[in-house]
């Protein structure tokens, strides 16, 4: 499991010309089942995304593909964790 930490860094003028892209490409990561949940950062300075990818190396290549990382709107920080713990209604992530 993955906590994908994005940080803008470009203006939000800039980021906001390939949001549209960026948002399709999340649902493509859900379609796929590597995606769990993502949103925006609060301050808007970025966004995170839950990712339940096979290796390090996989979810790079996805990454590689999101318009923000394209255009070089968007650094990436990659966080592994394996669940321990989950609420009732997250129990299912504990077996991912």
């Amino acid at each position: 499991m993955f906590l994908v930490v994005l940080t803008y860094t470009e203006p939000l003028a800039v980021v906001d010309r390939y949001l549209p892209a960026h948002r399709a490409f999340l649902e493509r990561g859900y379609e796929a089942g590597v995606f769990l949940l993502s949103g925006r950062r609060e301050p808007r300075e970025g966004g995170v995304i839950l990712a339940n990818s096979p290796s390090e190396e996989a979810l790079r290549a996805l990454l590689a593909t999101d318009p923000f990382q394209v255009h070089g709107v968007a650094a990436y920080t990659l966080v592994r964790f394996t669940p321990t713990m989950a609420a009732a209604p997250l129990q299912s992530l504990l077996e991912s």
